[in-house]
């Protein structure tokens, strides 16, 4: 243990914010760079518990205290050894993660919590900025060849695992370039993309291949994976966005989430031509929030990167709408460390009224509201949403205030159903009842095909995408050799409760 008073002498103290009417005029990302200094006193404050229950808030199972020690030890080093041998990408984790671990820190019972993403994000930015982030590059190749289907955060870590094992990894991405959701799902004023440019780089000097524009299914037949591959993995995402079936769902102005951000990081990467993630012709033109009435329906981080988006684009107003009430603790108000709800008492992830930095840019935020109508022009075009709010009285839910707003661009993120079902039916792959890829141990039906990441477990959390391509890569292996070499993670005894995007 590094300072046993740390916790007593210092206070939590996360990355400064650039201004916001500076931040809202580009897309670079709002915090600035770590302060070493403030990483250590960070690190001090770490009780090295009896029993760290940030282990088991972490779906990688991270050995955080140990890597607190390095950093207030200064040894660099040797923190980002001990990090990045559970966690392939902390350069991810550590800019767009929620940090469940934090909610589950011993210290965070009645105090702020230790600010683990924080030093996580500051061990390995000065990991590469020291050239100790360099390619695994296997001793000894197995002759096996896996072929791993969408390069996701679930997929990368498939991959980068699979191939230390010595296997010859092809990665196929229907896309343009690397990356997933972290690529085309994730703001550059989170998450600038050259952060994932870097990691893929080191992948390709490791020996893994990346084949872009290649539509498995589609442009890429999936007979010929199943015959020139040894193992298959699936790790395409859950991309079937939920849409809302309501009157008027067919004006022109309704679009998912994901195509408006997507769109946005491919301007912000300078690809002019008018192409979605798949490759193909955005099929509603480009999508501006440019002096429009914009509404943003969901209320989780997928809403609020629409909502930083729309801001950037200079709307004209911005509304976001939940349909779930608004929880009674106030993250800017009454942080979860020191007042929790009583459905979610620690270790649990604590149910709060969370504000982004998207938030702090400027919308108005409506709870329990009901989305009822979408109302368009004579030309078809929306010009306005009918709502209501919920309210419970006497044990009965009733509606009231029905209204309508000025809309002219609504944006939902409410959330992704499943998986696209084309390449599961061309492989014979079983699904689940919510039409999830079927494979409680990461093998599905086809005992040469596993999946990983959302395709299995539905939508969730970069952090659990890694955990997932890790633990698949090690069934593969087994299949393929008989037994695996490759670390396993430890068995949470905490439950995670936080699985929405």
């Amino acid at each position: 243990m590094g300072k046993p008073t740390g916790f007593l002498e210092f206070q939590r103290e996360l990355a400064a914010k650039r201004n916001v009417d500076e931040r809202r005029l580009d897309y670079n990302e709002v915090e600035m760079p770590a302060n070493d200094d403030n990483s250590r006193k960070q690190a001090a404050r770490c009780m090295d518990c009896g029993v760290p229950f940030c282990h088991n808030g972490c779906p990688l199972g991270n050995i955080i205290p140990e890597f607190n020690d390095a950093v207030w030890e200064q040894n660099w080093e040797y923190a980002y050894q001990i990090l990045s041998s559970t966690n392939n990408f902390p350069e991810f984790t550590g800019r767009i993660c929620p940090a469940p671990c934090e909610s589950a820190c011993v210290l965070g019972i009645n105090k702020p919590p230790v600010a683990i993403e924080y030093i996580e994000k500051s061990i390995i930015e000065r990991a590469y900025a020291n050239g100790w982030v360099k390619p695994n590059i296997p001793k000894k190749r197995t002759g096996k060849k896996v072929a791993v289907v969408g390069s996701g955060p679930a997929g990368m870590a498939a991959a980068v695992q699979l191939n230390k094992a010595g296997h010859l990894v092809t990665v196929f991405e229907r896309a343009d370039e690397i990356g997933g959701l972290v690529r085309y799902g994730i703001p550059d004023f989170k998450l600038d993309k050259s952060v994932v440019r870097r990691r893929v780089e080191v992948m390709k000097e490791e020996g893994i291949t990346f084949i872009t524009n290649a539509n498995v299914g589609v442009n890429v037949k999936s007979n010929d994976l199943m015959r020139d591959f040894d193992a298959i993995v699936l790790s395409g995402g859950s991309t079937v966005p939920r849409m809302i079936d309501i009157k008027g769902k067919e004006l022109k102005g309704i679009y998912p989430a994901m195509e408006f951000l997507s769109q946005q990081n491919k301007r912000v990467a300078g690809i002019d031509r008018v192409n979605d993630h798949r490759g193909e012709a955005y099929q509603n033109g480009e999508i501006f929030a440019t002096d429009k009435n914009v509404v943003v329906i969901g209320g989780g981080d997928t809403g609020s990167d629409c909502v930083g988006t729309s801001n950037r684009h200079k709307a004209k107003t911005i509304i976001q709408v939940e349909v779930m009430p608004e929880p009674s603790i106030d993250d800017k108000k009454q942080p979860f460390y020191q007042v929790r709800a009583e459905s979610t008492p620690w270790p649990n992830w604590p149910l709060t009224k969370r504000t982004s930095t998207s938030h702090e840019e400027g919308c108005e935020r409506l709870f329990s509201i009901n989305v009822k109508e979408f109302i368009g022009d004579a030309d078809g075009h929306l010009k306005g949403i009918l709502i209501s709010e919920s309210a419970t009285f006497n044990g009965s839910k009733v509606e009231m205030n029905e209204r309508e707003i000025p809309c002219e661009l609504a944006l939902i993120a409410a959330g992704f159903l499943n998986p696209q079902q084309d390449l599961l039916n061309q492989l014979e792959i079983e699904v689940d009842e919510r039409k999830n890829v079927k494979a409680p141990n990461y093998q599905t039906s086809n005992p040469k095909v596993f999946a990983a990441g959302d395709m299995r477990r539905g939508q969730s959390l970069v952090v659990w995408a890694i955990s997932e391509g890790r633990e698949c890569a090690r069934k593969v292996d087994e299949f393929l050799m008989g037994e695996t070499l490759l670390e396993a993670k430890s068995v949470s005894m905490i439950s995670p409760a936080y699985v929405s995007v």
